[in-house]
Order: structure tokens, then sequence, then C-alpha cells
């Protein structure tokens, strides 16, 4: 009962249909810490849709559950029996009448069955290598399997750690369409990886940020060459948010909104006119060199929010050195201009 109340305590923001409803059963605490938030399942649930659809890592079932409102049937596989019973138990609390729950391994429940979609979420807890990121050290082995996997199904997405390299998960599979990099509140949570039996030419790269008030979306393929665009700082000042950093489209957002970079290696963008882009927007209200002389006035700002750009030192040793607290209206960013010049950008939210 103990455990059964904790639990509910925790997912009360992570899952709030689950908390809302007060006959739900919840697992022990790991399944739990493994589990996809709502916000996550909902949206990997839009990337496709069909008539039927395999879960095979099903767990606690969030995924499943989002999946079950996108396919006319979803079959949840898990291997755990107990697990597999609660999640049975929650889908009949929450009226969700098309999941069918199999107690067996996805791998081998899928045997003389053929899907639109599979959906896998291999475990990153390896018993020899402990927590691990590479797809070939999660189990099951997706890149080893694929050609069981694609014998039942024409479409399979694979969820992966936001840790993964791209370039290396596309090494690891063959045929990804699509690469979903998808990032709450700025904080890159999750990569989805969706496979097309018959391959891909091109791989799609789409990024997500899901903010409280909206949501910022980018695209591109991937291979896609752009030519940036450099300058000195002028008005305005854009910071890419997580999710766009993720997938590596430096130049091409630079290309793609006309903003200019700061340095190559900077992914700071300025603008004389205010622009929509998929990141943080900020008011340049001076730039300082980094210098002894300047480093007196900026010491003057006793309280600000500090990020580092291509810059030599930390956010905590310019804290201690300049002695500014965190928080506030101001923002500072210390990085390196076209000119390699270390240079401070005093800002506020635009």
């Amino acid at each position: 009962m103990i455990q059964q109340i904790d639990s509910r305590k925790k997912v009360e923001h992570k899952l709030p249909t689950w908390f809302q409803n007060k006959v739900i059963f919840y697992p022990p605490k790991l399944n739990l810490e493994q589990t996809s938030s709502e916000i996550t399942a909902k949206y990997k649930a839009t990337i496709f849709k069909g008539a039927t659809m395999a879960d095979l890592t099903g767990g606690f079932g969030v995924d499943s559950f989002y999946f079950s409102k996108q396919f006319n049937a979803v079959t949840h596989f898990e291997k755990d029996t107990h697990l597999s019973a609660i999640a049975q138990h929650n889908f009949n609390q929450l009226s969700v009448a098309n999941i069918e729950c199999v107690a067996k391994d996805g791998l081998e429940g899928i045997a003389n069955h053929f899907y639109d979609m599979m959906y896998l979420d291999p475990s990153r807890r390896h018993r020899l290598k402990g927590k691990v990121v590479l797809l070939s050290d999660c189990e099951p082995n997706v890149p080893e399997q694929l050609n069981h996997l694609f014998e039942h199904t024409h479409r399979l997405l694979v969820k992966t750690s936001p840790m993964l390299d791209i370039s290396k998960g596309i090494k690891e599979l063959d045929g990804v369409s699509e690469i979903h990099i998808v990032a709450v509140n700025n904080e890159v949570k999750e990569l989805l990886w969706l496979l097309k039996k018959e391959g891909s030419t091109k791989t799609l790269i789409k990024t997500v940020n899901i903010r409280n008030n909206d949501t910022q979306y980018f695209k591109y393929f991937l291979g896609e060459v752009s030519a940036p665009l450099f300058s000195a700082p002028k008005k305005y000042l854009y910071e890419p948010n997580a999710a766009v950093m993720k997938s590596g489209a430096f130049d091409i957002i630079s290309d793609r909104y006309s903003i200019p970079k700061l340095h190559q290696n900077s992914h700071l963008y300025t603008s004389m006119k205010l622009k929509e882009v998929p990141g943080r927007r900020f008011l340049i209200k001076r730039v300082y060199n980094y210098n002894k002389r300047d480093l007196k006035e900026i010491k003057a700002i006793k309280k600000a929010n500090i990020s580092t750009r291509n810059f030599p030192e930390s956010v905590a040793n310019l804290r201690k050195k300049l002695k500014i607290t965190d928080g506030g209206d101001s923002y500072l960013f210390f990085t390196t201009d076209l000119n390699n010049n270390k240079i401070v950008i005093d800002s506020t939210k635009a």
C-alpha cells in the first residue's frame, strides 16, 4: 500500500491521466522511471497511424495507450507477467478496449502475425555494462533483429536514448526514413527512429520542442548542405532550442532563416529584425569585450542568467569570478565572435 501511495505521487506530473484515476495500480519504482511521459507518448502516437500495431516492449503501457488512439487494434507485449497484468488492469480502468495485453517476449509473440507498425523501446540497462546508449548494447539488440522484425511489419518505430549520436544510430540501423528529436521545455527526452522495410533514399530529421504554451518544429533532410552567413552581433540574438542543437542543423538554421552566425562554432545567431526561430530570442542591450576594462563593468551586473557558447571558461567559474548570482531578467552570453575575439552579450528576452 505504501509503495502504491509513493508511486502515485511520483507520476502526478509525468502521467496526469493515470494520477487522476484512483483505481490505477502501479508497478515498482524502476518500471515507472523507464516509462515514457504522457507528453512524449502523445507526440510519438502522431507519427504513424493504421489498423494494427504491436508494442514489443509494452512495460507500464503509456505508449500503447496513446497508440490505441491512432490504431484500430494494439497488441501490448510484456514478458514480465506481473507488469503485463498491471497494464491490462489499468487499460480496463481507463476504458480502453482496443489493446490486447500478451504476457510474452515481443520478439517471440509476433510469430504468425503481421502489423502495420511495430514499436520498440529497448532496455538501456545492460547486465554487465550498466546504463548503455548504443543500440547494439540494448535489450533487445534491434540491429541484430531487423530482418526478423521486418518479416512481421513494413514500419518499425524505435525509441533510443537522447544521448545516442545520430550518425552512430544511422550506421546501426538500415532503412531509416525519419528521425524525430523530441524535447520538452528545451530538454531532449528521446530520439525516435522510423524505419521502412523497403528502405529510404532520404532521411528526414524532425525536431520538436514541446513547451508549456506552444510547440516549436523544424525539419530538414540529412545531408542537406547550406551556406551559413556570418556577422557581428546586431539587434537581436537567437539560441536554437535543444532539439535543433541535437540535430546538428547549425548552418541550415542560418540559411533557412537568414540569420547570420556569430562564429562557425558558437551556434548563436543574430539579425536586425526580429524573426520566428525555433529557439529563444533576445534583445541585445550591449556587447562587451572580454578584457580587464570591460570586466569591471560586467561585475556591476549582480544578477543574471549566464550561458557559454564556444567559450573557454565554465558557467560556474564565471559566476565565481564575476560574483554574479543566478536569475533575473538579464541574460549574459559568453562567446566568440567571427574575428575569434571573446565577447559578452548582455541581453533580455525579446
